[in-house]
């Protein structure tokens, strides 16, 4: 009986082929568009046959609507702050999304992560990305968010007043608008959230932000958290907890409301990092070489 489950187990296993995760720097490929890094989730491949069926079902663990079938999979664009602008891609794998994936944290989706060379981000820009990547990859296109902090959380309001028609839901991080048209936000779940002792960008920034929502129309979409006492690079762990993208997969453009029921609390950021492989071997790194410039001081 085991020999027959095994057997017919392996007979599945090379039916349905799987392809690995990959991340890919794309330099000068997009017109008009930013450098970015892509990430491509592991997918499972179906006999051609099956690929002109629609099918959808609900993750009960993460919220996340899954394509059973033609395996469409979302896009999460994660837009940086103004300390990892220049012409290095490296440099964006520093922090936020990508850098959460390369240390152990499961997201199941297209990721793409522009590399802003410096100003405001172009919205025009980041779409150009969006479209390029969707063009050569299986996206859901009602399943587009977006998320940033400080220069980032600028372009992720900026972006989605926009294109409120693309983006499915939105996380801006202690960051503001540039944008004097800023009606569109009303129209997509945005949550919003600024620390009250941040130095680099006042929470007044979002507070703007809030207001000119307010004055465009109702904010039935609108989730918005001022967190006392926390700083600038404090909202940071945002990116690691597997709540925000929970919270961001909940959406679609298909059905238009905003999901209250995750809730991230300062007290969730403090366990931003457990079993985070990528960011404890770095600090193994840095304390290897404080050990070492000691040792040598010694000698």
């Amino acid at each position: 009986m085991k020999r027959l489950i095994f057997t017919i187990f392996l007979a599945l296993a090379i039916a349905i082929p799987y392809s690995h995760a990959k991340l890919n720097a794309i330099n000068g490929k997009v017109k008009d568009g930013y450098n970015f890094w892509l990430y491509e989730p592991e997918t499972k491949h179906e006999p051609e046959l099956n690929a002109t069926i629609d099918s959808t079902a609900i993750n009960d663990s993460t919220g996340l609507i899954i394509d059973t079938i033609s395996h469409k999979k979302p896009l999460v664009i994660f837009l940086h702050g103004r300390s990892l602008c220049g012409n290095n891609l490296n440099k964006v794998l520093r922090y936020g999304t990508i850098a959460a994936v390369k240390g152990g944290r499961k997201i199941d989706a297209y990721i793409v992560a522009p590399q802003n060379p410096g100003s405001f981000w172009k919205p025009e820009k980041i779409m150009n990305v969006v479209d390029w990547v969707s063009e050569r990859h299986p996206i859901d296109s009602t399943r587009i968010y977006v998320l940033g902090m400080s220069l980032g959380g600028y372009g992720t309001i900026d972006l989605v007043a926009t294109y409120p028609h693309r983006i499915a839901a939105a996380m801006a991080l202690c960051g503001g608008g540039s944008r004097k048209d800023l009606s569109g936000l009303n129209e997509v779940p945005l949550w919003i959230i600024h620390g009250t002792a941040d130095r680099a960008v006042s929470v007044n920034e979002s507070r703007k932000v809030k207001n000119k929502m307010k004055e465009a129309g109702e904010t039935p979409l609108l989730r918005y958290d001022e967190w006392t006492g926390v700083n600038h690079g404090a909202l940071a762990r945002l990116f690691y907890l597997d709540k925000t993208y929970q919270w961001l997969f909940k959406h679609t453009l298909n059905n238009r409301t905003v999901d209250k029921s995750i809730t991230i609390t300062q007290s969730d950021t403090k366990n931003a990092y457990k079993g985070f492989k990528h960011r404890s071997s770095s600090k193994n790194k840095s304390k290897a070489k404080k050990k070492s410039k000691r040792s040598t001081k010694k000698k």
